[in-house]
């Protein structure tokens, strides 16, 4: 991001959260589990599935993570009881993993056990680098347990990745590939756009190789092209992938994905803790800051 944008975005950020909160909607579905029920059911309507995510993590108590999870299995039966095409998107550290990595299996054990009730599913999404390591293991003791009802999330900016892939690929592994958002030192993480763009489509390539499910989540028009070219020259079976975007980001590319007939998720957030995920979208996409910028200051 330039020294413009970034100050664009700094702009957006002192000023006040309802006044952000009529530009950023356009990322989430609204503060109320109905409103995330809503925009599902018009996805549904265009044969597009969705996972429903809660927005908040890092939560600092025991009972903020214990309220996290009755959420969770809040919307799991709200899926059910709106028979709706989706799946549940959880972060680690809202059910407590920033406490105690035991306290946190636990919880996100309950959550699985849940949606494997139902038939459904949970995608374990990665944070920061702090919990990779965690994250990854808590992965793979839930998957013991509930192999068809749970999948990670991968990173293509992290140096370690291919290695991850590579270990997970032997137990069967059942991913969402994205490029990382998180701002991780060099020594760790890739910087350079075609770098990234690269181990992503190498990881990608790697996990369809071994036979794996993956979920490519991107709206990177040289990462959609490549993944286009991997699955017909490797004829990949529809049910071993699903192409997934961010509610309101690319919507023209999100309805040629589909009108192309490759299955399609949306990520569907939703809550109370809109702020600091609509802020990282806008960090993400400082046109949307912009736009923001321009409407205050009245420069139109």
């Amino acid at each position: 991001m330039n020294f413009l944008n970034q100050l664009i975005v700094r702009f957006v950020k002192i000023l006040p959260k309802s006044l952000v909160y009529l530009f950023a909607k356009k990322y989430i579905a609204g503060t109320k589990l109905q409103d995330a029920v809503n925009a599902v059911k018009d996805l549904n309507s265009k044969n597009i599935m969705a996972t429903m995510d809660v927005l908040g993590e890092a939560i600092s108590s025991k009972e903020e993570a214990i309220a996290a999870k009755e959420e969770c299995f809040e919307v799991l039966d709200a899926i059910k009881d709106n028979n709706l095409d989706a799946n549940l998107s959880i972060k680690p550290t809202q059910l407590g993993l920033s406490i105690d990595e035991d306290f946190a299996y636990e919880n996100i054990l309950e959550v699985v056990k849940k949606a494997a009730s139902f038939n459904n599913f949970v995608r374990i999404d990665m944070e920061d680098s702090p919990y990779t390591d965690k994250t990854i293991r808590l992965y793979r003791r839930i998957k013991e347990e509930y192999p068809k009802n749970v999948g990670i999330v991968v990173q293509a900016y992290l140096k370690r990745t291919m290695d991850d892939v590579t270990a997970l690929n032997q137990e069967g592994g059942h991913y969402r590939l994205c490029k990382g958002i998180y701002v991780e030192p060099a020594e760790i993480a890739y910087k350079e756009r075609e770098r990234v763009r690269k181990n992503f489509l190498d990881v990608l390539e790697k996990m369809l190789d071994d036979g794996n499910f993956v979920g490519i989540a991107t709206h990177d028009d040289p990462l959609v092209v490549g993944a286009y070219k991997f699955l017909e020259e490797k004829k990949v079976a529809k049910d071993k992938y699903e192409f997934q975007m961010l509610y309101g980001v690319k919507e023209n590319m999100r309805d040629k994905i589909n009108t192309d007939g490759h299955r399609l998720r949306i990520y569907v957030p939703y809550g109370e803790q809109w702020y600091a995920y609509s802020v990282r979208r806008l960090q993400e996409n400082p046109q949307v800051a912009w736009y923001i910028t321009k409407a205050v200051l009245r420069l139109d």
